[in-house]
């Protein structure tokens, strides 16, 4: 992949903005998905709908946060401003790699969730890919768990990162969420 060089005045290039906004964009409505899924008294068609989604979102983003992963890696971001107070910039790292670690953890503790109680990832299954988790009541009541709290956690970062991003939009009108944000045409 190519990508145009980052720099403090441009911010993140394409590759990582087009990662963060793909990877938001199958991010929010897992949550919502994975809230109603879980409702008592949900009707079947729709809970098996919602569940074979979630699997299978949650198998694509397996790859999409490598993928944003592996690219954060080799580019890193251009620095904040060195006029924002230390605090503010400790905190950006801080609620950055909470949100990677989050975007690893939700779905990976699905993925064994799902696989050690014996169920199905129809995508992918349809490749052809072998489990890679025995079945395991326990493993998968534990990965459960995790799941569980880890996307409570999320909902909380997500909260906080989309309040972040409005504070400087809105109320500081400092750029900063400019640097992910799609630039404009020229």
């Amino acid at each position: 992949m190519t990508d145009r060089p980052t720099d403090p005045a441009r911010g993140y290039g394409t590759t990582a903005r087009v990662l963060h906004w793909l990877v938001a964009a199958l991010i929010v409505p897992m949550i919502g998905v994975g809230l109603l899924m879980v409702r008592p008294g949900l009707e079947r068609p729709l809970g098996d709908a919602l569940y074979l989604f979630h699997k299978n979102v949650g198998s694509l983003l397996i790859v999409l946060v490598a993928l944003r992963l592996v690219w954060r890696l080799t580019h890193p971001p251009a620095p904040l401003p060195a006029a924002m107070p230390a605090w503010r910039r400790r905190a950006a790292g801080l609620s950055h790699g909470a949100l990677y670690a989050l975007m690893v953890v939700m779905p990976l503790s699905g993925y064994v969730r799902v696989r050690a109680g014996g169920f199905p990832i129809e995508a992918l299954d349809a490749m052809g890919l072998p489990a890679l988790i025995p079945r395991s009541k326990a493993l998968a009541d534990a990965a459960s768990s995790l799941h569980q709290a880890a996307g409570w956690a999320l909902i909380a970062v997500v909260v906080l990162h989309v309040g972040a991003a409005a504070h400087h939009a809105l109320i500081r009108r400092d750029g900063i969420w400019r640097r992910i944000w799609p630039p404009r045409a020229r």
